[in-house]
């Protein structure tokens, strides 16, 4: 009952509109982190605050680098400095480099896990509507034609993780900090 209760405060919040950037759990005046009502409290912060940095790069502000070895992405800022997230990324076997551009982004997406994902792990089910239980989380940024994406997770435990099938997860107060400031077209960098 509480479980369902939670959940359609959840939905209510998100229907409510997304206000201002403060309303993410963010004040990027202050770097404080605040409770996360956006999202019913479902998903919490990164394990890995979210900060700006010195960032030397070739790439034009914009660019989203992602360090998978760093277990870091970073969105390029001008003036030699980059927004740093956490994310959990590829485990053994399912990492992957190159560079694409953001081909899509969507809120609550929904999900359908591909034929290799349900030969491995056939109790999955074969569809799933956008929502708080989604393993896509509240936002998801395709990555060209390939089937990986930025998205959220409801587990931020797995950030700095080792634990995807090459989709890289940000908590759901990050990766919706990154889909408002990317742009469909904008470059993707995924360095081993």
């Amino acid at each position: 009952m509480i479980r369902a209760l939670a959940i359609l405060i959840a939905a209510l919040t998100v229907l409510a509109g997304s206000g201002p950037a403060g309303a993410q759990g963010f004040d990027p005046g202050s770097d404080i982190m605040r409770p996360n009502y956006r999202f019913g409290g479902y998903g919490g912060s990164s394990p890995i605050p979210r900060t700006t940095v010195s960032f030397a790069s070739p790439y034009p502000p914009g660019t989203i680098v992602v360090e998978t070895s760093e277990r870091r992405l970073y969105l390029v800022l001008p003036n030699g400095q980059a927004l740093r997230y956490g994310i959990g990324v590829g485990r053994d076997g399912f990492r992957w480099g190159g560079v694409h551009r953001i081909s899509a982004k969507k809120q609550w997406p929904s999900w359908t896990p591909p034929s290799d994902m349900l030969r491995r792990r056939p109790d999955l089910p074969r569809h799933m509507a956008g929502g708080i239980e989604n393993p896509l989380g509240a936002r998801a940024i395709y990555l060209g034609s390939t089937l990986y994406r930025i998205h959220g997770s409801n587990e931020p435990e797995t950030i700095g993780q080792a634990v995807s099938s090459g989709c890289f997860r940000m908590t759901n107060e990050d990766v919706t900090d990154l889909y408002d400031r990317v742009a469909v077209g904008a470059t993707v960098v995924v360095k081993n």
